[in-house]
């Protein structure tokens, strides 16, 4: 192929034409187009065609044979088409962060951030956008200075029908903590298939923080500790900013540890991703 690749490596794969066991072969990819080759079988991506791209979802057709994929829904003609490669854990979370970028890194969009601080409207216009992705992250760069969204901070993520200048639309709208208040980001794609390509890139961490914290339960002392530990600056002695006795407080902490909400590091116990997101619903639930 004549243009850079950008992704190239050796793993499993799922797509038209392969029956029995999945075959190990090369994963290229390009700026225009990925392609999966194997011994007699080579199905070639238009990247124009990619609607839908999933990381670390196995589809329940192929459960059987791969434990951790990035699957890729495209369109052949008015036929929908689904591709799956597996490699190894490391390789395919690289490779879907990959994908990602050249399928949105520098589309234009427009924004209107923040649409809302906590539960109030605010009068933000909507202004013209370039996309850019890192990952874990997403920046929006623009004429007045460019604001970058960290994916761990998201804590909802919704496509809704929006005005923002153009008529009304699809847009993604997402609300991320910022500065210790949820805010609420509104954008819209020309395109609606990358409308749906930025809606799951911007879910990638949130849907698997929410599936970990889906049987996690928290009474008031438990989440009084976290927003007291997103609060505290560096150095902050958590008991002297909570009203918990020391040993309760221990105790609280050591179950949180043990859900896989805060970590302890060597300058001092921190907030998990699932315990930035519970900080971030506490939040967005007292500022509404």
């Amino acid at each position: 192929m004549s243009e850079s690749v950008v992704a190239d490596f050796v793993g499993r794969f799922f797509a038209p034409g392969v029956t029995g066991d999945p075959p190990t072969g090369r994963i290229i990819l390009s700026q225009r187009r990925l392609v999966l080759a194997a011994d007699g079988l080579k199905e070639t991506i238009p990247l124009s065609s990619v609607f839908d791209v999933k990381v670390g979802q196995v589809p329940p057709e192929m459960a059987g044979y791969f434990n951790d994929t990035v699957t890729v829904a495209y369109r052949v003609g008015d036929e929908r088409r689904v591709a799956a490669i597996e490699g190894s854990n490391t390789n395919i979370d690289r490779f879907g962060t990959v994908l990602f970028k050249v399928l949105l890194n520098g589309t234009g969009v427009l924004v209107r951030h923040p649409a809302r601080i906590g539960g109030r409207v605010t009068d933000a216009a909507p202004t013209k956008a370039s996309l850019k992705l890192q990952h874990g992250s997403l920046t929006f760069e623009r004429d007045e200075g460019p604001f970058t969204v960290d994916l761990e901070t998201v804590i909802s993520v919704e496509r809704e029908d929006r005005d923002l200048g153009n008529g009304p639309r699809p847009v993604v709208t997402f609300r991320h903590i910022e500065d210790g208040t949820a805010a609420t980001s509104e954008v819209g794609i020309g395109s609606g298939r990358k409308t749906n390509l930025l809606g799951r890139y911007i879910r990638l961490r949130y849907a698997d923080v929410q599936e970990e914290l889906a049987d996690v339960s928290l009474d008031e002392d438990e989440l009084e500790v976290l927003v007291a530990l997103y609060s505290a600056g560096e150095g902050v002695s958590l008991s002297s900013i909570v009203d918990i006795e020391p040993q309760r407080l221990t105790m609280l902490l050591n179950g949180l540890a043990e859900e896989g909400i805060v970590v302890d590091t060597d300058t001092g116990t921190k907030l998990t991703a699932k315990g930035r997101v519970v900080v971030g619903q506490r939040i967005e639930s007292v500022n509404t």
